[in-house]
């Protein structure tokens, strides 16, 4: 997958196909998203996207359709948690998330509690290890996908300061613990069969159509429009 060097841990671990859950994930490269959708295929996920994309009409009108919905970072709406609750209840599609941020924004993993508390759904946490930029993933350094085990927040019952912190404390520590798990693993590098140059001409354009045809059709579907008029 991309670099030809991926490996995917304890993928046993994800959720059913039939069964919504939020995946979370630190958001460490903008391809990072492409190793977990590939991992979770055929699940399909929605997602939520700055507000400021959609002001390219374009690229707007583009994750869109498949199925992206704005949020406003600094005066989040109602729409933030009442859309993806939706989607989460009446499809067979889950949603995406990746906290942020130095410590994995605490906003951001509150926003994931209220959805799954409202939703009646897990969170399924998840991490990426690898190359960070084009040329160390051209040089097919290792990339490793770990999956945690589902978090079940069920058993609390108020989604106040101290619920929240519960939610994120959870999140957090699967987070670690999958980190910690990876950087035990005694790994080598696998050498590269060809020389950088080459195959970086050739890995470009291959992130390209990637990105262009998996990522935006297979991870976000396109639902919000039907959802809006029912």
């Amino acid at each position: 997958m991309l670099n030809g060097n991926a490996h995917y841990h304890h993928t046993d671990k994800i959720l059913d196909k039939t069964e919504n859950y939020i995946l979370v994930a630190p958001h460490r490269t903008w391809w990072d998203p492409v190793y977990l959708a590939f991992a979770t295929k055929p699940k399909q996920f929605i997602f939520m996207a700055k507000k400021e994309l959609f002001k390219n009409p374009f690229f707007g009108y583009w994750i869109e359709k498949c199925g992206a919905f704005p949020i406003d970072r600094e005066h989040p709406g109602p729409s933030t948690i009442k859309y993806p609750t939706k989607v989460l209840k009446t499809t067979n599609r889950s949603l995406i998330m990746f906290p942020s941020g130095s410590r994995h924004a605490t906003d951001v993993k509150g926003g994931v509690a209220v959805i799954a508390k409202m939703a009646k759904v897990k969170i399924m946490p998840a991490v990426y290890q690898g190359p960070m930029t084009f040329k160390a993933l051209a040089k097919r350094e290792r990339v490793d996908m770990n999956f945690g085990n589902p978090i079940d927040i069920s058993d609390i019952k108020k989604m106040d300061a101290e619920g929240l912190a519960e939610v994120a404390r959870r999140i957090e520590s699967e987070f670690d613990r999958l980190d910690a798990e990876i950087a035990a693993l005694d790994v080598k590098h696998r050498p590269m069969v060809i020389g950088y140059l080459p195959r970086l001409i050739l890995l470009i354009p291959a992130l390209i159509i990637t990105l262009l045809t998996f990522l935006f059709t297979v991870v976000a579907a396109p639902i919000h429009k039907r959802l809006k008029k029912s």
